[in-house]
């Protein structure tokens, strides 16, 4: 049976299936190399995809990157895209397009959703070139390096972030990367990971941060307090002298890191953070948890870390270290499922899983990493198991909507709510403008647990966001972005809308399928 994709794509790492070549080439697989294995606070919010279903393409140049987001249909069509090579200013220019909206000197993920970003073959390495993510969602970035970006001296690029998100930003997975830098601000460096300005529901997953003045920040000053619903685990932050993170405001969950010689002050929460921090290991390192450099408190909620070699400052003015015996000061749900790994086994585990290059490896709790299955053929596979239920595939069983009836909110002129479950791709419905609905109902209680939202031909990644609605009571059911097969709990229900809420030009919708399961 096939593994998850991130898994799939391992086992290609490890035995070098993915060739390399130059400039963009098209792949004829459109599976993302990325997704399945997403976690922690990125799950939530519809969840984050990235670039499954869509075209798969190889780039080699920075430019070759902002051609493959500007050469789609639209700036929502989903795209995976496999990076090998050094990225630097040298080879990234701006490329223009309706579908993007780039600049030379950075990748420039802007006004976007629906990305995969990962590094393959040999590796890649964004060379004093910065990855912004700013107005865009549902992006995945994974297996790659971030080198030495600077925000003074030459080159410059990303306002010195290795990885920066800004300006409503949600649902981001950064996963098995390594962000580095040589020194602090005075030589021109920032932060490794940063969000401000509205970003939430992301997660930094099995990644290494070393050799920096700052590690990251959630919240950009004390009154940046949008920003929040974050998760990081089982990261390596070595040699860093503080923001492991900052936190301003907001919610995060911080667990089974590996925290090693922090020299200034560690997790630093304030604003009124609130986060909930398990089973870490700190090391060799100094005022790893508390409130520093304000009087605007935070909090936090601890369990079971493990503070080796930890010196503590004495309190006083603005600086309130939570140690020497840390206790929790607030309480915090975690509405996803994780697994926490032994606190005295995470230093083994995050050293073989922790940053790219690594195989992807993860650990299922046991402390043990889990290595890819080398003789899974992954998502290029001729002959896949037909049997495997993989949430992607089209759904088997009877279309529900076959026979039932369909209103909804608008219809543009020519289109038809009934063209949604007439079993035909040639005709379709769109709403009256950029967004709408439409539903499929039934005269009894229909269980329904997955649909599939079949664009029209020509109108591929027209649609945004969605919600997904049970309209005999209103609730949400699910929400995300894109067309394709959407599952959730299965519900009872006599009648189920898609709400489109978001849009690049007039969506058409030639099926709207719906399942048991």
């Amino acid at each position: 049976m096939r593994r998850s994709v991130a898994v799939r794509l391992s086992a290609l790492l490890a035995t070098g299936a993915l060739a390399a070549a130059t400039g963009v080439a098209l792949s004829t697989s459109t599976a993302s190399a990325a997704t399945g294995g997403v976690t922690g606070y990125a799950t939530q919010n519809g969840g984050t995809t990235g670039g499954a279903g869509g075209q798969t393409v190889r780039a080699t140049t920075g430019t070759a990157i902002h051609q493959a987001l500007c050469g789609r249909a639209s700036s929502s069509t989903p795209i995976t895209i496999q990076v090998e090579g050094t990225i630097n200013h040298g080879n990234t220019a701006k490329v223009s397009g309706s579908s993007c909206n780039t600049a030379a000197g950075v990748i420039e993920l802007k006004q976007i959703s629906n990305v995969t970003i990962v590094g393959v073959g040999s590796g890649a390495v964004f060379d004093q070139l910065g990855i912004h993510i700013r107005e865009s969602r549902n992006i995945i970035i994974q297996n790659v390096t971030v080198r030495n970006v600077k925000k003074s001296g030459s080159p410059t690029s990303n306002g010195g972030d290795a990885i920066g998100m800004e300006s409503d930003v949600r649902n981001v997975w950064v996963d098995h990367a390594t962000l580095e830098a040589s020194g602090g601000e005075s030589e021109g460096f920032d932060g490794l990971f940063d969000m401000k300005d509205n970003t939430q529901y992301v997660t930094l997953s099995y990644s290494t941060l070393r050799n920096s003045g700052r590690g990251g920040l959630i919240g950009s000053s004390e009154s940046d307090t949008s920003n929040g619903y974050v998760t990081f685990h089982h990261n390596l932050y070595e040699n860093i002298d503080s923001r492991t993170p900052l936190l301003r405001g907001g919610v995060s969950h911080i667990y089974n890191n590996h925290y090693k010689n922090l020299n200034e002050s560690g997790i630093n929460s304030r604003a009124g953070a609130r986060a909930k921090v398990d089973n870490n290991y700190f090391e060799d390192s100094k005022d790893v948890l508390g409130t520093f450099y304000t009087d605007a408190a935070g909090y936090w909620q601890v369990s079971g870390n493990i503070f080796d070699n930890v010196t503590w400052s004495s309190r006083s003015g603005d600086h309130n270290p939570a140690g020497p015996n840390p206790t929790s000061n607030t309480s915090v749900s975690i509405p996803y499922a994780y697994t926490l790994d032994a606190a005295n086994c995470v230093p083994g585990v995050v050293s073989q899983t922790a940053g790219a290059n690594k195989g992807l490896k993860v650990s299922d709790g046991s402390c043990t990493p889990q290595n890819p299955d080398p003789t899974d053929p992954g998502p290029t596979d001729p002959d896949p198991d037909p049997t495997d239920p993989d949430p992607t595939d089209p759904p088997t069983g009877t279309n529900l909507s076959l026979g039932a009836g369909a209103d909804g909110s608008s219809k543009a002129d020519g289109t038809s709510y009934g063209n949604v479950r007439d079993g035909s791709m040639s005709t379709y419905w769109s709403p009256s403008g950029s967004t709408g609905s439409v539903s499929v109902k039934w005269g009894t209680a229909t269980t329904v647990s997955k649909i599939n939202i079949r664009e029209a031909s020509g109108a591929a990644g027209a649609i945004g966001s969605y919600r997904v609605i049970n309209h005999d009571t209103g609730a949400v059911l699910t929400s995300g972005s894109g067309a394709g097969v959407i599952s959730f709990a299965p519900t009872s229900l006599k009648k189920i809308t898609f709400e489109i809420t978001g849009s690049s030009g007039t969506p058409r919708v030639a099926e709207f399928e719906t399942y048991a399961s």
